[in-house]
């Protein structure tokens, strides 16, 4: 669980994201995370430099795209039947962010729940390219 103020879920997380960093010859890191992963990418893309996010049905109960920084994609993916977490929650808040001037996309999958079940194909091949977009552009 998310288990505020200590937050192990996040603080695990940057310790892995310290150690591939360490580990890889990259300049360009793209954080993909469902449902809570979402949130941990979300904090840790405002603590880290991160090129890029999906977000898969991400749980956001409160503002956290909010803490996209600005030089940092974003894609949300919510399937419009989610009734774990709130696909009007994450549509507003990636509209929000890109209000802010984050290069931000939502894209509901209409009729797909919470766990990425319905479509399956629809949800890799949506991440996998956006992907494959942000570590391409490190090149050129």
């Amino acid at each position: 669980g998310w288990n505020s103020p200590d937050l192990d879920a996040l603080r695990d997380a940057e310790s892995a994201l310290q150690m591939m960093l360490r580990d890889i010859d990259s300049d360009r890191v793209v954080l993909v995370g469902h449902s809570m992963g979402a949130r941990v990418a979300v904090h840790l893309a405002e603590r880290s430099d991160v090129a890029g996010i999906v977000a898969l049905a991400p749980w956001w109960p409160d503002n956290d795209a909010d803490l996209v920084p600005t030089s940092c994609r974003l894609l949300t993916l919510h399937g419009t039947a989610d009734n774990w977490t709130d696909p009007r929650s994450s549509r507003e808040q990636t509209r929000r962010a890109s209000q802010r001037g984050v290069d931000a996309r939502w894209l509901g999958l209409p009729s797909a729940g919470h766990y990425l079940l319905r479509d399956v194909d629809t949800w890799h091949r949506l991440t996998a390219e956006f992907v494959a977009e942000q570590l391409d552009a490190s090149c050129c």
